[in-house]
């Protein structure tokens, strides 16, 4: 996974790059194909503003986090970033071909 970290007007030390990393490298359980992430952090006081974009195969996903302190927006966009990409995964399967009553035989009137 390869994620990219940048500040609108505010420097970003080593320390929220590894902070960053460490939270949204947890999204790489959800897919085997490698995922480019864009992360963006502001300050819009008197509130942080951490957001993000996921590209996985063809597809974009964004989200963003607004927060008192800049770790406490990185803990939620990387929250929201799991959901979405839970959901994003749940979408790609077929259920359709999952199990069902009719193909097991099961199904009775």
């Amino acid at each position: 996974m390869r994620i990219e970290t940048h500040g609108q007007q505010i420097d970003v030390t080593p320390a929220l790059r590894d902070y960053i990393e460490t939270k949204l490298s947890r999204l790489e359980r959800h897919y085997e194909q490698p995922l480019d992430v864009r992360a963006q952090l502001s300050l819009d006081k008197p509130e942080h503003k951490a957001e993000a974009t996921v590209s996985i195969a063809g597809r974009t996903l964004h989200a963003d986090a607004n927060a008192i302190d800049m770790y406490a927006a990185i803990d939620l966009l990387a929250d929201k970033l799991d959901r979405l990409l839970m959901k994003h995964k749940e979408k790609m399967v077929d259920h359709h071909r999952g199990e069902s009553l009719a193909r097991n035989g099961d199904f009775s009137l």
